[in-house]
């Protein structure tokens, strides 16, 4: 599967793409939207960073809570680091702001693991009162580990999240952060995590406020599901979210062998390789006590080979 969609919404606003050079933006109150601001990845006639001059010439950016990067310029080849520096040069531009997307592209534009990005934590050095962080593209991302009093809600979502970006979220500073979700992707495209990695997030040590916690999109989700089972995080969480990557009944007995999760509000696997007799177990420790379960199968269909060989895939990869 790939991305079909831009983000229709952030921090609760919903998204407006501001126009390109040739037209006009309607008339609308800066706060009340989420403003997109893209160039086109293939033959550009006008590059990220003009059409964001353009942007904070014609809006009150003094009023923006939320925004948008789209794609940029050749973004297969090329890492946003002159879409960071405009953005942290705009701090003062931006005092408002609250929600932060850095690559909002569809396949069509980019698929999500050609997307080059980089060292992104300059973006939360900038903006200390940050409330939301979104990134999508795992090549070439870093995340060196920080500390960010404000950021409640930090979402990565790639086909391939390199394991020091795993390291360096769990070695963050986060108090505030309520919502976390990564996506680990595979090793075909740089997802060289491990399970161990995930431990000082698991820990919940740096994480006080997590309730929503989604490690998901993963080859190796039997190994993430039997680290959850005794994570000290979960007692907290009200959300867990394994969802999008190869579950197996191996991964799934696991989970439910492991501490209680019957305070949950919501487990969500959609997108797994379960059997029935696993689905039905699941469903029967959670639902009596309340906990929303989403066991949708999705795509996640088998290939099988003479051999033997049973290939199985996450939900989104190239």
């Amino acid at each position: 599967m790939t991305i079909g969609h831009h983000l229709d919404a952030l921090h609760g606003l919903p998204a407006y793409t501001f126009p390109g050079p040739e037209h006009r933006p309607r008339p609308v109150e800066p706060d009340a939207v989420a403003w997109r601001v893209s160039a086109d990845v293939y033959d550009a006639n006008e590059n990220w960073t003009d059409a964001f001059a353009r942007f904070c010439a014609t809006v009150d950016t003094t009023r923006v809570r939320a925004l948008t990067v789209g794609a940029w310029e050749e973004a297969y080849d090329t890492a946003p680091t002159s879409v960071i520096e405009a953005l942290t040069a705009a701090r003062d531009r931006l005092p408002a702001l609250r929600a932060l997307f850095l690559g909002d592209m569809v396949g069509e534009e980019c698929e999500i693991s050609w997307i080059n990005q980089s060292d992104v934590t300059p973006l939360l050095a900038a903006f200390p009162r940050l409330e939301e962080l979104g990134v999508r593209g795992g090549s070439g991302l870093r995340f060196p580990a920080l500390s960010h009093g404000a950021l409640r809600r930090l979402v990565i979502e790639t086909g391939g999240l390199p394991a020091e970006v795993v390291r360096g979220v769990g070695g963050s500073d986060l108090p505030a952060l309520e919502h976390l979700d990564l996506w680990l992707g595979t090793p075909e495209y740089g997802g060289d995590s491990e399970a161990a990695d995930l431990a000082p997030i698991l820990s919940g040590a740096r994480l006080p406020n997590l309730r929503h916690l989604a490690v998901r999109n993963s080859e190796m989700q039997d190994a993430v599901a039997a680290a959850v089972a005794s994570a000290p995080v979960v007692a907290r969480l009200e959300v867990l979210d394994l969802s999008m990557g190869v579950l197996t009944d191996e991964g799934a007995a696991a989970l439910l062998g492991g501490q209680p999760l019957t305070h949950l509000k919501k487990l969500d696997l959609h997108h797994h390789y379960l059997s029935e007799p696993l689905l039905e177990r699941v469903r029967q420790t959670l639902e009596p006590a309340g906990v929303e379960v989403a066991l949708d199968r999705g795509d996640a269909e088998e290939d099988a080979e003479d051999d033997g060989t049973v290939w199985r895939y996450v939900a989104v990869g190239e």
